[in-house]
């Protein structure tokens, strides 16, 4: 099925996907680093992780019969300033991650992928296929490192050499056996500005996130209080966390602005923290709409935005404290 692959891969990029690739299903890499990480209690909150550990173990329990995984991704970075420098310069505004600038990335992959699903059905005639972009009992990244879309960074990203990390990832599962695509190497070398540059600590080890205290898993994933002692850690974020990936040097040489639909909305883009404040849970709806952010209840904003407005009082105590 050399071909196939070959053609699968032209077919993707058609499509508008910037990588493809393919891995020969089996045990999932990385599934006895999911257990143990689950053992440690390191997905906090996040009880889905744990719920369907089993299933992320092996793709043949998601599709029976299941003989290769496709992945695809599409590059969402953008030269805009990192998160840090754009809010120093802009006093009373909060930060919202990248992945959440444009349209919602789980829409545009998912409808890429489906006809990508069609069209090797046809191919591999009587083949079966399901698709998932970032929703499904699925290790994408770790399948993405396989199929050699990139490694894993020591932030727990995908790495692309030319496209850096900020990447949506879509995963087809299909019982067409197909030829795999070489697997990536990994290029972090002994850099490890991503570790040192994490406002939470969030990483007990590279390669390893601990979602307990991961600014991104607390503030869009976490449901509850959020610990005091990081709070100030969290500053005037209020959904997600870029500074790991701001700080990787392979996402400075990366290209910019491939796709019209990430592009960042100007409502999304460094908002005042009083705008959001004054909205109601419809008014959240309307805001988010068309967004990801629709993982963040109306409680979890509020929760948020209460964190930034201390945060944002503490940074203007200090200020006026120093002297002149």
């Amino acid at each position: 099925m050399e071909r196939t692959t070959e053609r699968l891969v032209a077919r993707a990029a058609d499509l508008g996907f910037d990588l493809a690739g393919v891995a020969a299903a089996g045990p999932a890499p990385g599934a006895e680093r999911l257990r143990t990480w689950l053992a440690a209690g390191m997905h906090g909150t996040m009880g889905s992780m744990a719920r369907t550990a089993d299933l992320r173990a092996d793709p043949r329990t998601v599709l029976p019969g299941c003989r290769s995984v496709v992945v695809v991704a599409m590059s969402y970075h953008t030269n805009r300033p990192a998160s840090r420098e754009a809010l120093a310069g802009n006093p009373g505004t909060v930060w919202i991650s990248r992945y959440a600038w444009g349209r919602d990335y789980h829409r545009v992959l998912k409808k890429r992928l489906v006809r990508l699903g069609r069209w090797l059905a046809t191919e591999a005639s009587g083949s079966d296929w399901r698709a998932f972009v970032d929703t499904g009992p699925v290790l994408e990244r770790e399948w993405a490192e396989r199929a050699g879309l990139g490694w894993i960074g020591k932030n727990g990203c995908l790495i692309n050499r030319r496209l850096g990390s900020e990447l949506f990832l879509g995963v087809l599962l299909t019982t067409a056996a197909l030829e795999p695509t070489p697997p990536a190497t990994d290029h972090c070398g002994r850099c490890t500005a991503c570790l040192d540059a994490c406002p939470a600590d969030a990483f007990p080890r590279p390669g390893v996130v601990d979602a307990r205290r991961c600014i991104a898993a607390l503030t869009v994933e976490h449901r509850g209080p959020i610990a005091p002692e990081l709070r100030p850690a969290i500053g005037r974020t209020v959904a997600g966390c870029d500074v790991c990936q701001e700080v990787c040097p392979w996402n400075r040489r990366a290209p910019a602005d491939r796709h019209p639909e990430f592009a960042p909305a100007p409502h999304r883009y460094l908002p005042a923290l009083e705008t959001l404040e004054a909205l109601d849970e419809e008014g959240w709806r309307e805001w988010r709409r068309g967004s990801p952010l629709g993982r963040i209840p109306f409680e979890s904003l509020e929760r948020n935005l209460a964190i930034a407005r201390e945060n944002l009082e503490r940074e203007r105590g200090e200020a006026g404290a120093s002297p002149r």
